[in-house]
């Protein structure tokens, strides 16, 4: 699990007594500070933390049960005492002068599969959010030194924004309906798919069918791994903390989960969202318990969506009877957003 340390020793003193009553709110793990009335005040769901800054191994030994190492990398012997005090330590906090990120790959390298615990010091939250993604592992620990108890609660947001898995159902398909031309898109993602891994898209708030990411062969043209057909424009794709955007509303910058067949979910960045105008068809199906579900994609054989156990099904050859992977929602949903009201869409 990923935690985060908040740094009072800059944080102005009319501030203090606010932020710390958020720290607690919000379950930060531990508090830095330098004045230890703070840290004997603290209630026994915060650590405090001390830290003494070490700037040759040989001052390993002499650390504290209860403090910390503090690593100023500000050269290539600093980086590797950050390398050593993250093997060799419980916890180790680093703070990196230059604005790479370069450094922290080394040191999370140098220090994989170790027991300790690093800890970056970030600048602000967007920092954060970086940190804690580096080589994919991140970071264990942040420090921030928050300039309100309003950052003290979105660093709690940030450290909850793991992806929880979803529960996916088998659905059995109706029927299929031709349609004309219309408008569909493409989203096209900073992140490559798994082979068993697409986004969730329907027409109803409440059912989302996993389409097919295109890392699979395809005739006449090379895999774009990085690429789900979606659907028609006014789809709902299902996106991170339950929240749904239409199709239409996807452009660079915007985030929304991949989804792999086993239910496990990550967050993506959309690169672009490529709309145009295709045949559709409409795929209509049912959950065991009798929730319809519906998704207009293009009309073509080389879109695809997934049946259960990652089975890739090829839209045009689907017929009543075959099973696919799903997602029922129990909420209505009003500007993406999870509403208990009632609502029928057909």
């Amino acid at each position: 699990m990923k935690f985060a340390w908040i740094d009072l020793r800059n944080v102005p003193q009319p501030r203090i007594e606010s932020v710390l009553d958020a720290a607690i709110h919000a379950r930060i793990e531990g508090v830095l500070s330098d004045d230890e009335a703070v840290l004997t005040s603290l209630p026994p769901t915060i650590t405090g933390v001390r830290t003494t800054t070490v700037t040759e191994e040989a001052q390993f030994a002499d650390l504290g049960e209860d403090t910390v190492a503090w690593v100023d990398v500000v050269d290539e012997p600093t980086l590797l005492l950050a390398c050593a005090a993250a093997v060799a330590l419980p916890y180790t906090v680093v703070h990196f002068a230059d604005p790479t990120k370069i450094p922290l790959e080394i040191v999370l390298a140098a220090a994989d599969r170790s027991a300790g615990k690093l800890v970056t010091v970030c600048a602000d939250l967007e920092e954060a959010a970086i940190v804690l993604d580096v080589l994919e592992r991140g970071s264990e620990g942040v420090l921030l030194a928050p300039s309100s108890a309003d950052e003290v609660f979105a660093l709690a947001r940030l450290l909850e924004a793991e992806s929880p898995k979803l529960e996916l159902t088998t659905l059995t398909v109706d029927g299929i309906e031709h349609h004309g031309l219309g408008d569909r898109v493409c989203v096209d993602t900073c992140s490559h798919f798994a082979e068993d891994e697409g986004i969730l898209v329907g027409s109803y708030s409440t059912g989302f069918i996993l389409c097919c990411s295109e890392t699979h062969p395809l005739p006449y043209m090379p895999t774009r791994p990085f690429r789900v057909n979606a659907g028609a424009l006014h789809s709902y794709v299902l996106g991170p903390d339950n929240r749904t955007n239409y199709l239409s509303e996807l452009r660079s910058g915007s985030t929304t989960l991949a989804v792999g067949a086993d239910g496990r979910t990550r967050r993506v960045v959309v690169g672009r969202a490529k709309l145009e105008s295709r045949p559709l068809l409409t795929i209509t199906a049912r959950s065991a318990d009798g929730v319809v579900v519906s998704l207009t994609v293009q009309d073509d054989w080389h879109v695809r969506v997934l049946g259960p156990g990652g089975k890739v099904r090829n839209v045009t050859e689907l017929a009543a009877g075959d099973e696919l992977l799903g997602y029922l929602a129990t909420d209505q949903r009003h500007v993406g957003i999870p509403i208990g009201e009632f609502c029928r869409e057909t």
